[in-house]
């Protein structure tokens, strides 16, 4: 297959647009289950939608990145990593700059792991066999040393059951709409009675879609999609108090709570440790 190197950009978000690397995701060789590549990807890229023969692990060994299906959007931070299962199209923009590691696993070769989207954890002994499966060539040995340490990365993955870091999409043209206004303007700081009003529905039949649709209910959907362009603001080096405005919270501190209680830390510990 030929690579594509040219690049876009686009006038709505000002990303730099950037046709993905298919090879080796699409690589079909079954005496090498598992291939594994590094990168570093400049900030303010995004790859164009695509899907993959192989399933992939991402790990982002430092940056922030997102990655979005049509169900949803993920954020992967370096202690964990997103399994994309083979055939899901996605696409992925990075926050800052991002050292990407990324395994490329042909279907059935990880029966164990789900036909969906999922986080996993990134044991220090899973760290270190994806940056050493990352120096591999191409064509390496499955009947040698290479092969066998492959072997070892597939018995290591483990799905997490309740990904932290998820924001699922709705299907609904209404909800899929006001969604969307939500996430330009994060601020929005109006009800759910008034953005109904804005749809065309009914508050009580907007409640039951979020839950139908996402999971979630509306106050915690509207958290989470917070807490995601916190976090790629935060990465492209905005500070606290800025993004926590841009947000709709009253106070930074407010802010930092909210923060703290999905993920454990503070912005700052967060990053730094990022």
């Amino acid at each position: 297959m030929t690579k594509n190197s040219e690049k876009t950009t686009d006038p709505t978000l000002g990303w730099t647009v950037m046709p993905p690397n298919l090879e080796a995701g699409n690589d079909a060789d079954t005496a090498r289950p598992v291939l594994a590549q590094a990168r570093e990807i400049a900030p303010g890229h995004v790859n164009l939608p695509h899907r993959h023969l192989r399933a992939q692990l991402l790990h982002p060994s430092a940056g922030v990145m997102t990655i979005t299906t049509e169900h949803g959007i993920w954020a992967a931070p370096s202690h964990l990593a997103l399994w994309i299962p083979s055939g899901v199209e996605h696409h992925v923009r990075a926050y800052s700059r991002l050292s990407l590691k990324v395994l490329y696993i042909l279907p059935g070769a990880a029966p164990h792991m789900p036909r969906t989207c999922r986080l996993t954890p990134m044991s220090p002994l899973l760290r270190e066999l994806m940056a050493r499966a990352c120096d591999f060539p191409m064509d390496y040995d499955p009947a040698g040393p290479e092969g066998r340490l492959m072997a070892v990365i597939l018995d290591q993955l483990k799905p997490l059951n309740a990904p932290p870091l998820y924001l699922p999409m709705p299907r609904d043209t209404r909800l899929a709409g006001l969604c969307r206004r939500l996430l330009e303007n994060p601020g929005d700081q109006s009800t759910l009675p008034e953005l109904a009003a804005r749809a065309g529905a009914a508050d009580r039949t907007l409640l039951r879609l979020f839950l139908k649709e996402t999971g979630l209910s509306f106050r915690a959907w509207r958290q989470q999609a917070r807490l995601f362009l916190a976090l790629g603001k935060l990465a492209s080096g905005e500070p606290v108090s800025g993004v926590a405005l841009d947000l709709g919270y009253e106070s930074q501190s407010a802010f930092i709570a909210m923060f703290r209680r999905a993920l454990g830390v503070t912005p700052g510990r967060y990053f730094s440790r990022v």
